[in-house]
């Protein structure tokens, strides 16, 4: 079997696909990287109801591989914000609330990292921006602070470099990473989450934010589909053909 053949990618709603995935989130946030979460064995709380998720299924082994998780304008709207105002302030990008959408919750299985299945999740995303007539998304990449920060504050500072965003399209932390305090010229690479972003042409729109409850750095990304790079549009669409 291929690999096109042997996954199956929905954009839904249906709860035993959402109970899926927030059963692999718990497995990936809480067990493998130490998130503080209630101990129930799926991540889960007040947004999904709210989202579509996005999901990558391994027909062979019958089971949810990969998950990303879409909050709409209206979702957000009817949850009363988006998600990262819990990290960021996001008030400059109030005009662009009708066609923002914000990604998180990214996660692939162990067994699945070998790019495949993230390359499914980015031909979904491009597919549902082009249906649903949305030009921008938001999200963040998180890094592991276990350091202290240093490897986190030189990523953001290359990031930065690489891909700045317009000064009236920034986020500001609700509780910042200290940056200023920490070693920024490390040469590390990025995670694969923030190297996919920036690949496909992202802006860094802000400072990292501490998230207590991950233990991580979160670097805000946003994304307009008037700036995915050509080549990696031209892909994705062909894969979502």
């Amino acid at each position: 079997m291929t690999a096109k053949a042997r996954f199956e990618i929905l954009v839904t709603r249906e709860p035993r696909w959402v109970r899926q995935a927030q059963r692999l989130r718990y497995l990936v946030f809480a067990d493998e990287l130490g998130a503080k979460l209630p101990p129930t064995g799926f991540d889960e709380d007040r947004f999904d109801a709210h989202c579509d998720h996005m999901i990558v299924r391994d027909r062979e082994a019958d089971q949810v591989v990969g998950t990303y998780r879409i909050l709409p304008p209206k979702g957000a709207e009817h949850v009363g914000r988006y998600h990262a105002e819990h990290l960021f302030d996001l008030t400059l990008l109030h005009p662009l609330r009708s066609r923002m959408v914000e990604m998180g919750r990214a996660c692939i299985d162990a067994e699945y990292r070998s790019g495949t299945v993230m390359l499914h999740l980015w031909t979904a995303l491009a597919r549902y921006l082009i249906e649903q007539r949305l030009d921008f998304v938001i999200g963040s990449a998180s890094i592991s602070v276990a350091d202290g920060g240093h490897a986190a504050a030189s990523i953001y500072r290359a990031a930065l470099a690489r891909s700045e965003s317009p000064e009236d399209l920034r986020v500001f932390p609700v509780r910042r990473l200290a940056i200023d305090r920490l070693r920024d010229t490390l040469p590390l690479q990025p995670p694969p989450l923030l190297k996919a972003y920036l690949n496909l042409g992202a802006w860094v729109c802000g400072e990292p934010a501490y998230d207590s409850d991950f233990g991580c750095a979160d670097v805000p990304v946003l994304l307009p589909l008037a700036r995915m790079h050509s080549r990696y549009t031209r892909h994705f669409l062909a894969q979502a053909a």
